[in-house]
């Protein structure tokens, strides 16, 4: 965006486009929900200070932000962007044509390079894995894979990656239009009482944490709308095997409805599911738990199968991955505790 001359020495770091059907909503509040990590009173020292602006002007934090207002966070220095080293980090290739990659993601590695987190990255691994291929290089003006979706660090399974401009345009227009099929496996704590049902509940930024997702009530100006239907695949006892269908794909998302609701995934530490929700207070059973923990030390969530109508093709297509092994080591030990006993 173009500022006035007087204001030519801030920088943009950050850009929103505000949605076509949005309620207006104060713009500290509205930078809360898009910015991770931002404090309100952070914002509102930003405002204060002139560096949120609104369709190229500064606002005050009790600027209400309407449909199609763009609101940019700007500074007085450029942004330090990250350098996008290519590394020879080996990947899991489920599927490649010339228009898209699936790949099958390993817990433990983060999508994007982060503060803290400069190298390893799966966008490491394709910068190297795409180093030959011309729609990824300077010249072209993207370096930078086309990654359509992301998971968590920890949490497994399959992404879609797109390989030209074509691809890109039409994969992300399906998950944005909520019409690719997302289907992942969970062990959550307890057992739930309807073996089949939905979580409804919009999720934002933790008004408390900013490093996690919160729900709140449905139709509230905070989070955004988010839509989780789910299936019992495996009483367990103390914990529960579930599949979960994503109707909207939200930061966080299965974990913190799964939170919501009482049920916490296993060794989710973020979301409270580290510590023993459910079951005896006998030490036979307190090791058994740390046990587990051990064998799955992550929060035990798995992007299992992935669908979408393919960008030249027109036609459907999906991907299913297994069970990685921490997640069915984990299932299987709770499959032979609960089996020796006859009170679960």
């Amino acid at each position: 965006m173009d500022y006035p001359k007087e204001e030519q020495k801030y920088y943009e770091h950050y850009r929103y486009i505000a949605e076509p059907g949005i309620t207006p909503v104060r713009v500290d509040k509205f930078l809360m929900q898009k910015h991770q990590n931002a404090s309100r009173s952070k914002i509102q020292s930003a405002a204060e200070a002139g560096f949120i602006h609104v369709n190229g002007k500064s606002v005050k934090s009790n600027y209400k932000v309407k449909p199609n207002d763009i609101v940019a966070l700007v500074l007085d220095y450029p942004k330090k962007e990250f350098e996008l080293i290519p590394q020879d980090i080996p990947l899991e290739v489920v599927y490649e044509d010339e228009d898209l990659l699936v790949i099958n993601k390993q817990p433990g590695m983060v999508v994007h390079p982060s503060y803290g987190h400069y190298s390893g990255t799966l966008m490491n691994a394709l910068a190297h894995y795409f180093k030959d291929n011309p729609y990824f290089n300077e010249e072209n003006g993207d370096v930078r894979p086309g990654l359509i979706h992301r998971i968590d660090k920890n949490t497994s399974g399959l992404l879609v990656i797109a390989k030209n401009d074509i691809a890109k345009t039409k994969l992300s227009a399906q998950f944005a239009d909520k019409t690719s099929t997302r289907k992942y496996v969970a062990v959550v704590w307890g057992n739930l009482e309807e073996k089949e049902g939905t979580i409804r509940g919009n999720i934002g930024r933790n008004i408390r944490d900013r490093k996690v997702m919160a729900v709140f009530p449905e139709g509230n100006e905070y989070g955004k709308h988010a839509v989780t239907h789910y299936k019992v695949i495996e009483p367990l006892g103390y914990v529960n095997v579930v599949e979960c269908v994503l109707e909207t794909g939200r930061t966080h998302q299965i974990r913190a409805h799964f939170q919501h609701i009482g049920h916490p995934l296993f060794n989710d530490w973020e979301y409270g599911g580290d510590r023993i929700l459910k079951g005896t207070t006998f030490s036979k059973y307190k090791q058994f738990i740390e046990n587990c923990f051990k064998i799955c030390p992550r929060h035990a969530l798995h992007a299992k199968t992935l669908g979408f109508i393919h960008p030249r093709t027109n036609e459907y297509i999906d991907f299913n991955s297994p069970l990685p092994e921490d997640m069915t080591a984990l299932i299987e030990k709770w499959r032979v505790y609960t089996s020796a006993r006859d009170d679960i």
